[in-house]
């Protein structure tokens, strides 16, 4: 009989038991944490269409291999190769770019076909005469490191996986006999065109061969090894529409008509390995990384490493949330991509063969973009690759005379303006991250600073830019102070006091361009007057005195001195109003020539170009951080969505998804280089970051909701937490934040001076 006693014994028992068990508790807990498959919640075609220019297809995190389909070319928003809106395959290519500007890439064209195989690619009117098919989206699944589509026009099933340096392809075609595979090295993607090109048979099941070309990487050059599980029974070469006779050949255009009989199961399994040095280790990329056969097990192993990735941080959120932060952070991983073999090799930017290389090195850095956002969330879910990125400039440094700008494929394009390897490297360093010659670090970024391209030589005279000397003065002025804050802080901390207060100095620079009776950043002329006729709501690409933006814009770069802006308009009040204003305009971009990447816009703050990703979170330094709350929220409704256009401008290899990564777990990096994290509004109801093995960080929002938007108090580790960021070393350090939310704005967080970020 169970008495009163009894119960209150069993009771006492029972809460022991539970005590004594909780690190059990808590390990299966976490064990189930770590079994959720989280690529569930990812859609890899969001971005895909409008202005995304994602890329869609198979990879695994960082790899050097992006598998995927290729559609007719239809301008801009094809700069991945793919864009939604289309109906089109013309074949499927093993290196593409995700979210950019300018297309290049799209290297080592497949295509199954059955009967007849043209040698020209169709049209979107005709895809008849030429090779290529037309497709449905119903029959197009997308998944991280695996994609499948049925070509219409062959009735054969594509499927796709990948692992860093390896393509596998799977074509399930109709019938056994009538089966062939082309192989085209003539395109690329938009701005892409063939150099030289070569298709080596060397066995009935092995092909080898290179593709160098021209385009924004102006030397690329690629090697690739391509293995097939069926014998090959004929091949037919040609360099454009010549035959080629033999078994190999070199030219311009050169392509393979690869025949197959006798199928079994009606299909055949490519491999395609690829190098940077030699079809040698691209052979050796495939024996190392895919020996064996088993498609099945290697869209396992890649979805594998995709969880693994995306388990870094584990979130509890409403549905869109959950699929939109997945899905981001999935974007986060693409690049920089691998960009050396299996042994070590990797070619220069001097275009020499660096041997065994005891790092990875990495390639595909868009710097004017990434370092806002992308890299300093790397500093705390990469914890493993900083060093290693940071080595790959060093490289770059030593082989080109000055650090990258925008290096794709062992090239520099010189794309946009600024130094911001920089700010990478000095991020990396402050934050502890110095498993490299720091001396040469510090050597490499003094000496980009004092270069005396793209206006520098003015900078280094702690001069102004004129504006009738250069076009995008300001633009380029206001980037170059940034870089600039980023070396004298690194010379601060080696006890270079010289160049500290010379630096310091020229990231000062940026009011010389500030005019106080418009209250604006302009163009300054040679005899000092500003630039007329002036209307901050022009912007006329690539010939006015910004980058993609307006003055509206780019009046609020000054990420590294936010408190010196505030001075300049004489008083937080009139930095407020100023602020304010930007989101409240209801005027329109104008200009003959607008940048297409002045999109995402609430008043004329523009969402989907980056110099504007801090702007939201400078209300925190003027004590009102609940109208950063209130933004973060309408950029989330406004701009963000579960659907192939859920990206309102270029994803620019991972910053647009490393913004909502940030933003969502309730704060952002406005100062890109000094392990600040500035509070905005958490979408997300719980965060766990796990930063290094045993150690993670935990944020929770209490009561967050759709209206419970705006923070009234915080707690850290259980104690009052009163100030409106938080540092880095919360983070890497470990422990859990306590966000309390409410619906309305709170009268006393944030709001003294004391409190608000440094």
């Amino acid at each position: 009989m169970f008495t009163k006693y009894n119960k209150t014994v069993f009771t006492s028992i029972l809460a022991i038991n539970l005590f004594f068990a909780n690190p059990a508790i808590s390990q299966q807990k976490k064990a189930k944490e770590k079994s959720i498959d989280y690529t569930q919640y990812v859609n890899p075609l969001i971005g895909s269409a409008g202005h995304g220019h994602v890329f869609v297809g198979a990879n695994v995190p960082f790899g050097a291999v992006q598998l995927g389909p290729v559609n007719i070319f239809e301008g801009w928003d094809w700069c991945s190769g793919y864009n939604y809106a289309s109906n089109t395959i013309l074949g499927f290519t093993h290196t593409h770019l995700s979210g950019t500007g300018i297309g290049d890439l799209n290297d080592i064209l497949l295509l199954p076909v059955s009967g007849k195989v043209p040698l020209f690619k169709g049209t979107k009117e005709d895809m008849v005469n030429g090779y290529g098919s037309y497709f449905s989206h119903e029959n197009e699944i997308s998944k991280p490191g695996y994609y499948s589509v049925l070509l219409d026009k062959y009735k054969i099933k594509a499927e796709l996986t990948a692992s860093e340096r390896v393509g596998f392809h799977k074509y399930t075609f109709n019938g056994a006999t009538d089966s062939h595979i082309l192989l085209d090295l003539a395109d690329g993607v938009g701005w892409d065109k063939p150099v030289k090109t070569f298709i080596k048979k060397i066995n009935d099941k092995t092909i080898v061969g290179y593709r160098f070309s021209s385009g924004w990487a102006v030397d690329q050059r690629v090697y690739f090894a391509i293995e097939f599980s069926e014998s090959i029974v004929n091949m037919a070469l040609y360099d454009d529409k010549t035959a080629v006779t033999g078994n190999e050949g070199e030219g311009l255009k050169m392509k393979a008509v690869l025949d197959f009989t006798s199928l079994k199961n009606k299909q055949v399994l490519v491999k395609v390995g690829i190098s940077p040095v030699s079809y040698e280790n691209a052979l050796a990329n495939i024996k190392t990384e895919i020996p064996n056969w088993d498609f099945d097990k290697i869209v396992k192993e890649a979805t594998s490493k995709w969880n693994n990735e995306l388990s870094k941080i584990q979130i509890k959120a409403n549905d869109k949330t959950m699929k939109v932060f997945y899905t981001s952070l999935y974007h986060t991983a693409f690049a920089p991509s691998i960009f050396n073999d299996a042994n070590g090799d990797y070619r220069g930017t001097d275009k020499k063969v660096c041997e065994k290389a005891n790092f990875t090195n990495y390639t595909t850095f868009s710097l004017w973009d990434t370092y806002r956002g992308l890299h300093p969330l790397y500093t705390i879910t990469q914890p493993d690759k900083i060093n290693d990125i940071v080595k790959s400039f060093l490289a770059i440094y030593q082989q080109q005379g000055r650090l990258p700008v925008w290096h794709l494929m062992g090239n520099e394009t010189n794309t946009m303006n600024g130094n911001h390897s920089i700010a990478v490297i000095v991020d990396a360093y402050l934050k502890g991250y110095r498993d490299y010659d720091t001396n040469l670090a510090y050597e490499a970024i003094k000496k980009t600073a004092m270069q005396t391209r793209d206006g520098m030589d003015y900078v280094q005279k702690l001069e102004y830019i004129p504006a009738d000397k250069m076009l995008e003065s300001v633009g380029n002025a206001l980037e170059y102070a940034i870089d600039d804050y980023c070396v004298a802080q690194m010379a601060k901390t080696l006890n270079k006091t010289e160049d500290y207060t010379y630096f310091t100095k020229r990231a000062n620079l940026y009011k010389l361009y500030f005019d106080k009776e418009t209250t604006f950043m302009r163009g300054k002329l040679t005899d000092g007057n500003w630039r007329t006729p002036f209307n901050p709501l022009s912007s006329a690409h690539r010939k006015d005195d910004y980058v993609e933006g307006n003055a509206w814009q780019y009046t609020w770069l000054v990420p590294q001195d936010p408190y010196g802006l505030i001075d300049l308009f004489g008083s937080e009040t009139k930095f407020l109003e100023k602020l304010d204003q930007l989101f409240l305009i209801t005027d329109k971009v104008e200009g003959e020539e607008v940048s297409p990447d002045i999109s995402g816009l609430i008043g004329q703050y523009a969402q989907g170009n980056e110099p504007n990703h801090h702007i939201p979170y400078l209300y925190a330094y003027a004590g009102q951080p609940w109208k950063t709350a209130k933004l973060i929220r309408e950029i989330d409704d406004k701009f963000y969505s579960t659907k192939p256009d859920g990206l309102c401008g270029n994803e620019d290899l991972g910053q647009m998804s490393a913004w909502y990564v940030l933003s969502s777990m309730g704060f952002y990096s406005v100062n890109p280089a000094n392990g600040i994290y500035v509070l905005g509004s958490p979408l997300v109801n719980e965060a766990t970051i796990h930063h290094k093995k045993g150690i993670s960080f935990t944020l929770k929002a209490i009561d967050n909701s759709a209206t419970n938007i705006y923070i009234q108090k915080a707690e850290y580790n259980g104690k009052p937490y009163t100030k409106s960021y938080i540092i880095h070393d919360m983070i890497a350090n470990g422990g859990e934040l306590k966000l309390f939310m409410g619906s309305k704005p709170s009268a006393t967080f944030g709001v003294k001076k004391e409190v608000r970020p440094q």
